[in-house]
């Protein structure tokens, strides 16, 4: 039991210490300023003269968002296409056929959006051509999109008053090509070492332990899995994700795709202090995430190794904890670790079934996703951070009788407006999907039992398997009570709009506030002006962010996760 709280404290040690100095490259990166990686530049030329893109040229906040959504509704259709003709393609040594209409459309919004819901197993419901030019492909452009949609921000925000927030393509390419790959490569050379599969061989077959012949899928493995983690993206190589073996070989290698996870969010709110040169600010944005991350990672550690009190009544030992679900080679705190770590992010890979954890690490999982505030995705995590700044500096400012200032901008009714909205669509979007689903679950038997019947748990526990769907969608976190069976019309059409609603209003509204920010007239810090880089306003802060957000959440908690475990 020491071991493995020491190994938790180890991977969350490592990645505090070390993504302060990958924060201080990232906004070297951002900046243009002179960096290790520079030997990149002649292929970020190559990239920019062959797709036509003067990176130098600036665009206005109106401008940035155009480029990010046409970016993506290009790749949206590529990805449409190649799923639904899979079959027909190369790189298929196992013969799988091509997805459905519905099916298709889930899977390229979700890896469009950076959620990677997966109402599909990844070994049999795709290819070695789809994983490579859709999957791993998606990974990295939405991740980067999200990474360039934050450093568009930075730069508005570290002006004194401008129109323009920088070049999407630049900040795209430059996320990629200096971030994104190059630790893709160091984490794939690590887990080849640790024995994940990477070649283009079909299925190999294996003799058990039983003496029984059984094919194991493989594949290009190593190369995906690593910007599956760096990039918060989380969809699976395999049907079971980081819990199968060859996708997380090791106890090494869980460390070194936790620590994937959290390592950019953490380094990018860093990046905020060292580009605007307020680091003040960034380490109190830090601070607060980190309280709410450690929280998370005590509640789930305590309750998934304390076990669970209905095997006690059995008479059953439980010397491992909860250990239904979770893997034996990792642990029962390594799982409730990664189960935060992925929830605090909108990463959503698992290395145990979030299904059969705790009802109390249940709800603290989907409070993570839920508030979506903590770290979150790469760049998109700090941007909705960003939200309920401006809201907590508007009622501040009211509160002290001063104007709400944000970095020497006024703060007014039209970003009010404009960050409420952002705030309130994503308890919005989740509270009435799940209300739409329990009310067909409940009312319309026929057509839930014509899509397979959807719960094996119509308790307590099925309420919360639908409400973490959405929440999952919601929060772009892509993780699933998997004992919803999801792969239906219903699911795959009405997870796909959440995922565009949840995905794009929030940037475009973000950048919005961001580009109308940057154009007001400066406004020098005075006696009067309310300070955002004190612990004062840190805990305002998570003040705001757990009444508009949390409490949204605790009447649907009290019938569902607080229920079952009161029930225990």
């Amino acid at each position: 039991m020491n071991t493995e709280i020491l190994g938790v404290a180890l991977q969350v040690i490592l990645m505090v210490v070390l993504a302060y100095p990958l924060g201080k490259y990232i906004a070297k990166v951002y900046k243009g300023q002179k960096t290790w990686s520079d030997f990149m530049k002649p292929v970020e030329r190559l990239i920019f003269k062959v797709s036509g893109i003067n990176p130098q040229e600036e665009m206005n906040w109106k401008q940035f968002l155009k480029a990010l959504l046409i970016l993506n509704a290009f790749w949206f259709v590529w990805g449409m296409v190649l799923l639904v003709t899979q079959h027909w393609l190369p790189l298929n040594p196992d013969g799988n056929g091509p997805q459905s209409p519905d099916q298709a459309f889930n899977t390229c919004i979700s890896f469009m959006v950076n959620c990677n819901l997966q109402h599909y197993s990844g070994e049999s419901g795709l290819t070695y051509f789809t994983q490579l030019f859709v999957i791993m492909l998606f990974q990295f452009i939405t991740a980067a999109t999200g990474m360039a949609a934050m450093a568009g921000i930075m730069k508005s925000i570290s002006a004194k008053t401008t129109k323009t927030i920088g070049n999407f393509w630049n900040f795209l390419v430059l996320s990629s090509t200096r971030i994104l790959l190059p630790l893709s490569l160091i984490v794939g050379f690590i887990l080849i070492l640790q024995g994940t599969p990477m070649g283009f061989d079909g299925k190999m077959e294996v003799t058990t332990l039983e003496g029984q012949e059984q094919l194991v899928s493989q594949g290009p493995a190593a190369a995906i899995v690593p910007i599956k983690q760096l990039g918060t993206n989380g969809g699976g190589y395999f049907g079971v994700n980081s819990s199968h073996p060859l996708e997380n070989p090791t106890y090494l290698s869980n460390m070194v795709e936790c620590w994937s996870i959290l390592i950019i969010p953490m380094a990018m709110v860093f990046a905020l202090g060292f580009y605007s040169n307020r680091k003040k600010l960034a380490y109190s944005i830090f601070g607060v995430m980190l309280f709410a991350y450690l929280a998370g990672v005590g509640i789930n550690v305590y309750q998934e190794m304390n076990g669970n009190p209905r095997i006690d009544e059995l008479g059953i030992a439980q010397d491992g904890g909860a250990m239904e679900g979770k893997e034996v080679r990792l642990g029962s705190a390594a799982t409730a670790l990664w189960s935060i770590t992925t929830t605090v992010t909108s990463n959503g890979s698992v290395n145990g079934m979030h299904d059969s954890t705790m009802p109390l690490s249940g709800m603290m999982e989907m409070l993570n996703m839920q508030i979506n505030t903590w770290f979150g995705g790469v760049g998109v995590g700090w941007m909705n951070y960003y939200t309920f700044i401006i809201i907590a500096v508007f009622i501040s400012g009211l509160m002290v009788g001063r104007t709400p200032e944000f970095l020497g901008k006024k703060v007014e009714a039209r970003e009010m407006k404009i960050a409420t909205v952002v705030a309130l669509l994503h308890p919005f979007v989740i509270l009435v999907g799940t209300a739409l689903s329990t009310y067909l679950f409940a009312h319309h038997p026929d057509f839930v039992a014509s899509e397979g019947g959807w719960l094996n748990n119509p308790g307590f526990h099925g309420l919360s398997e639908q409400l973490y769907e959405f929440t999952s969608c919601a929060a772009n976190n892509g993780s699933g009570f998997e004992g919803l069976g999801d792969n239906t019309y219903f699911w795959n059409y009405s997870c796909g709009w959440v995922l565009i609603l949840s995905r794009f209003i929030p940037i475009v509204g973000q950048v919005a506030i961001a580009g109308l920010l940057a154009q007001k007239k400066f406004i020098p810090e005075s006696a009067g002006t309310l300070k955002t880089d004190t612990v004062t306003f840190a805990v305002m802060t998570f003040a705001v962010i757990f009444i508009v957000a949390a409490l949204s959440f605790f009447p649907v908690h009290a019938l569902s996760t607080i229920a079952e475990h009161f029930s225990l």
